[in-house]
């Protein structure tokens, strides 16, 4: 009778573990991403397609496929999402162009048992996972590190990124959060970059005339490299421009340090930070309870790193993390 009790136990415990650690070799999952114009996008397709390939090659899951909408639309999102529950994906993940307009499509998903794991720019759906930096206070230390610099305060030009995107609206309600806690900044100019230095250039350029001296700007990434090129096109001297971790920025930056001590910050969310969503959802697929929020920290470049980040960051990329199976079973637990 021992012995029955004994095999019984070992054999209830071996199911318990099979339930609560499901095989996910079988399983499909999908990115459906928003906008691929800016070298940030790039390198975020380039590391989950890195990522998703060497799982599918390990027999992790089954296949691990990337769609990006071909303009930055909601609607054209929502369809697509649509489409990805038609083919049987067991799991979607999202970098949105909305957050609230593409809820409708999201909660379609949820149910119909697909999972879903927003990152970057998140979604509010509860049913929905989210995975981002806290882009609010992001934008609120690059302030902070204005006010350590120029502590005498000035005119600043904010440059935003995608309108109607979350991380948009974060990172400028962090910098407008910030001017409110150090009130010798005032923003005078405001203007979308797209997260791209060629749409920065020409927006910059667009405004400066119009504009009082500034002695700052303040942006989201993409965009330092062609503020600076427009103030230079202008005549006007160059502000402490905080720039956004991509190569042509820390190359200028170095550039500009070299010949006139220029220093700066560069800060910025890791395009890596998709290989940790698919880890994320991995490990949801594979039965682990994870919790709906998963915060990263973002990626700091001072002047002491540069030359470090920039040698290791190719041509027309950002500088960039890469989340392993390991990092993401660290962040949960973190979480926890």
């Amino acid at each position: 009778m021992k012995t029955a009790v004994m095999l019984l136990t070992t054999a209830t415990l071996a199911l318990s573990a099979g339930a609560a650690m499901a095989d996910t070799s079988g399983k499909r999952i999908a990115l459906s991403n928003n906008y691929a114009g800016n070298s940030w996008r790039q390198a975020m397709l380039k590391t989950f397609e890195e990522t998703a390939d060497q799982a599918v090659s390990d027999g992790v899951v089954a296949a691990a496929d990337a769609y990006t909408t071909s303009e930055n639309q909601t609607t054209e999102q929502a369809a697509q999402i649509q489409n990805m529950i038609l083919q049987g994906y067991d799991a979607i993940l999202l970098n949105a162009a909305s957050p609230t307009a593409l809820n409708g499509a999201v909660k379609e998903a949820c149910d119909a048992g697909v999972l879903v794991v927003s990152f970057d720019s998140i979604v509010t759906e509860p049913c929905a996972y989210r995975i981002a930096v806290d882009f609010v206070e992001m934008g609120r230390q690059e302030v902070e590190y204005l006010s350590e610099r120029l502590p005498e305060g000035g005119k600043l030009l904010e440059i935003r990124g995608l309108a109607g995107v979350s991380t948009d609206d974060a990172i400028s309600q962090g910098i407008h959060n910030g001017v409110e806690e150090f009130p010798q900044f005032e923003v005078v100019g405001s203007v979308h970059g797209d997260w791209a230095q060629d749409v920065a250039q020409k927006a910059v350029s667009g405004i400066l005339p119009s504009l009082p001296e500034v002695v700052g700007v303040v942006t989201q990434g993409g965009d330092g490299y062609g503020a600076a090129q427009a103030f230079a096109a202008a005549g006007r001297e160059t502000p402490l421009i905080i720039l956004g971790n991509r190569q042509d920025e820390m190359a200028w930056w170095a550039e500009q340090r070299d010949a006139n001590g220029y220093e700066t910050l560069s800060l910025s969310i890791a395009p890596g930070v998709a290989s940790l969503a698919f880890w994320v959802a991995q490990q949801i697929l594979d039965g682990e309870e994870v919790p709906k929020d998963l915060t990263v920290p973002f990626l700091k470049i001072t002047q002491d790193t540069l030359d470090e980040q920039l040698a290791s960051t190719p041509v027309g990329s950002v500088a960039n993390v890469a989340y392993t199976l390991e990092d993401a079973k660290a962040v949960i637990a973190g979480a926890k």
